[in-house]
């Protein structure tokens, strides 16, 4: 009788010697599981109660679908020291990172354009000046965390309310040169009624430098004949700013 009744099938090829190899257990990774875990604690306790890295772990897992993400958002912010200064870092410099591709460098700069989208929408475009405080949050998100400095003007209606926001200048390290009769032109161009300016300090520190000082007193001076208010200069750094206007320099 064959022994296929009795579901037991042998191949003419095989040996009656032959051993049986069995397979080992898959060994799981020691991060099994990891990515549930994670998400429910961020469901749990919200950001607030996760370490910045495992923010960051977290919001890679969108653009690398398998494998461990904690390393990889270690050594982010250990090479550039914060979540924001990852965020705000160039893309070639991320890339220079073991582990972050042109797709995951790609993903790290779109969360930091939401970001900043986020916060220029707190803004009150109607009474800018009314909501102060959510100006600076923006403009603290769009360019303190910028490795090269940028000059930014606000210009506003004679209601106050907000017409423009650009970027005039971007420079090195240490300068942005900033020429008056560009800030004018621009400003008539708008019929802008005010102004106010912002640039970074990628150093830092937001006190005003005597170029800083010089460059704004020339600004203002061109625009009084022409009835356009500067409000005020402010320079944003990564902890902290300064005001022109809160420091009698206006």
């Amino acid at each position: 009788m064959s022994d296929d009744l009795f579901g037991v099938s042998e191949s003419p090829l095989s040996s009656p010697t032959q051993k049986k190899t069995t397979r080992r257990p898959r060994e799981e990774k020691h991060y099994h599981g990891h990515r549930d875990r994670l998400r429910k604690r961020f469901d749990a306790v919200g950001a607030d109660r996760l370490q910045n890295y495992e923010l960051l772990e977290l919001l890679l897992f969108s653009c690398i679908k398998q494998g461990d993400t904690k390393p990889l958002a270690k050594a982010l912010i250990e090479r550039f020291g914060s979540f924001a200064k990852v965020l705000a870092a160039p893309r070639d410099r991320l890339m220079e990172v073991p582990g972050c591709g042109e797709k995951t460098a790609r993903f790290i700069k779109e969360l930091q354009a939401a970001a900043v989208l986020y916060a220029r929408d707190q803004v009150d475009p109607q009474t800018p000046l009314s909501s102060w405080s959510a100006v600076m949050n923006y403009i603290h998100a769009a360019m303190a965390h910028s490795q090269t400095e940028e000059f930014r003007i606000l210009f506003l209606d004679k209601k106050n309310q907000l017409i423009a926001d650009e970027i005039q200048q971007k420079g090195t390290v240490d300068h942005a040169p900033v020429y008056p009769r560009e800030v004018i032109k621009r400003a008539l161009e708008l019929a802008a009624s005010a102004i106010i300016l912002v640039h970074n300090h990628p150093s830092g520190d937001p006190t005003p430098s005597r170029a800083d000082i010089e460059m704004t007193s020339r600004i203002n001076e061109a625009l009084k004949p022409l009835n356009i208010v500067l409000h005020d200069h402010i320079i944003i750094a990564q902890h902290g700013h300064a005001s022109f206007r809160g420091l009698n320099l206006l």
